[in-house]
C-alpha cells in the first residue's frame, strides 16, 4: 500500500521510475540534488532498501553490460507494481501537510534546564551552522542550470524552508535579550560574503528605513542629506531599543540603483542615476517605531531628509550576487560581465533593481581595499 513507503524508500522508488539505475548511480543522482537535506539516505543504506523493495515486487534486478574485465553491477528498476505504488505515495506526499519533529523543539522545550548565556550561545551556534546549510545548498542548486523543474522546485523549497528558519531564529534570539543584534552576523551569506565571482543567493523578507533621491551620489547634496538622515533615525531606533532591552548594531548602508538606461551605470554616467538609500532593521522594530523615531531625531537635528524617509519592506528572492573589492567605479566590468555573460548563460533574467551593500567607510578605507556587496535580484528568462 502507498502509505507503507517510508520516505526514503519513496524518494529511492522515484529515481527508478524515471529510470533504471544501478547503486552507484543512485548515490550519484542522491548527492547531486541535495536530497540529504529532506531525507535520511546513507550510502550503506541504498542496498538494504532496494532489498526490501525488491521483496516486495516493486523493482526488479538485472545485471548491467560488462565493462572490459570488471564484474557487472546490478541494475534496479522499477516495475508496474512499483510504479503504481510510487504515483499514490508521491500524491499523498503532496496533498497533505504532515507533522515535522525538528530536534530544535525538543531542545526549546528543555530550554529552562540550560543557563541563560548557554542558550545565546547554542543559538548562535545553530544560526552559523543555518548559514553554512543554506550556502551548501544554493550552490548545489546552482551548479546544475539544466535541471528539471519538480527537481529545481526541490531545492527552492529547502531553501525557503531554511530561509524562513533563518528569520525565525533572528527575532527568537533577539527576543531573549542579553545579546546584540548584528546581521552581519546572523545573516552572514548577505551581509559577509566570500565568494568575489557571482553566485546564486536567496534573499528573505527584510524592512528598512529609505529615502529617495536622485543625482551623482558625490556631488548631489540631496544624497549626503539622506545618508544623513538615515542614521540619524537608525541611532534613534538603536538606543531606544537599548532602553528597552532589545540592543542592536545599525546595519551598513546599502543602495537601490536604476537609470533610464542600464548603460549609465557601466559607463559611470552618475549625474542620471536614481537611488533609495536603505539601513536594514531588525526584525522586531515596527513601522510606528521607525516614525516615532522620525519625530524624535527630526526635533533634534531638524534635518532636511528625515521627513521623507519612510519604511520599507523588500523581498528580493533569488539574486546573483557577489563580493566587489576595489573602488566603486571599478565596479563598471563586473556588472557588464552579469548583464552580458552571466545572466545569459545561465538562463537568467534581471528583476527588481541593482544592489549594494556597502560594508567600508570611504573616509577611513582605501580605494582599492573598499568591500561593497553587489546584488541583482534575477528570475529564470523566456
Amino acid at each position: 500500500m502507498p502509505h507503507s513507503l517510508t520516505a526514503a524508500e519513496l524518494t529511492l522508488l522515484g529515481l527508478l521510475v524515471e529510470q533504471p539505475r544501478h547503486g552507484y548511480e543512485l548515490e550519484t543522482v542522491i548527492t547531486e540534488r541535495g536530497m540529504r537535506e529532506w531525507t535520511e539516505i546513507g550510502f550503506s543504506s541504498i542496498y538494504y532498501l532496494l532489498t526490501k523493495l525488491r521483496e516486495r515486487g516493486l523493482v526488479t534486478q538485472a545485471d548491467g553490460p560488462r565493462s572490459g574485465t570488471s564484474k557487472a553491477r546490478k541494475v534496479y528498476a522499477a516495475t508496474e507494481d512499483g510504479r503504481q505504488a510510487c504515483a499514490a505515495a508521491a500524491e499523498e506526499a503532496i496533498a497533505e501537510v504532515h507533522p515535522v519533529h525538528p530536534r530544535v523543539l525538543v531542545g526549546l522545550a528543555n530550554q529552562p534546564a540550560v543557563d541563560h548565556e548557554r542558550v545565546l550561545l547554542a543559538l548562535d551556534r545553530r544560526a552559523q551552522a543555518l548559514a553554512a546549510r543554506i550556502e551548501h545548498v544554493r550552490r548545489a542548486g546552482s551548479e546544475d542550470q539544466n535541471l528539471p523543474d519538480f527537481v529545481r522546485a526541490l531545492f527552492d523549497y529547502s531553501l525557503s524552508q531554511l530561509s524562513a528558519e533563518q528569520a525565525w531564529l533572528a527575532r527568537y534570539r533577539s527576543s531573549l535579550g542579553g545579546t546584540t543584534f548584528d546581521i552581519k552576523r546572523t545573516q552572514r551569506d548577505l551581509y559577509a560574503p566570500k565568494n568575489t565571482t557571482w553566485d546564486i543567493v536567496d534573499v528573505p523578507e527584510q524592512q528598512f528605513i529609505a529615502v529617495d533621491g536622485t543625482g551623482n551620489p558625490n556631488t548631489a547634496p540631496a544624497y549626503a542629506h539622506a545618508v544623513e538622515a538615515l542614521y540619524s533615525v537608525a541611532y534613534t531606533l538603536k538606543f531606544a531599543g537599548k532602553k528597552a532591552g532589545r540592543d542592536f548594531v545599525v546595519a551598513p548602508l546599502e543602495g537601490l540603483w536604476w537609470a533610464e538606461d542600464y548603460e549609465a551605470f557601466t559607463s559611470r554616467a552618475k549625474d542620471s542615476w536614481n537611488w533609495t538609500m536603505l539601513i536594514c532593521l531588525p526584525p522586531w522594530i515596527t513601522e510606528d517605531m521607525v516614525e516615532d523615531a522620525k519625530a524624535t531625531a527630526g526635533a533634534k537635528k531638524h534635518l532636511p531628509a528625515i521627513s521623507t524617509l519612510r519604511h520599507l519592506t523588500l523581498h528580493e528572492g533569488r539574486s546573483a550576487q557577489l563580493l566587489h573589492i576595489g573602488s566603486y567605479d571599478d565596479e563598471a566590468p563586473v556588472l557588464h560581465e552579469l548583464h552580458h555573460s552571466y545572466l545569459g548563460a545561465h538562463g537568467l533574467r534581471p528583476t527588481g533593481m541593482h544592489h549594494e551593500i556597502y560594508l567600508s567607510d570611504p573616509r577611513r578605507t582605501a580605494p582599492e581595499k573598499l568591500k561593497t556587496v553587489l546584488r541583482q535580484p534575477v528570475e529564470p528568462g523566456s
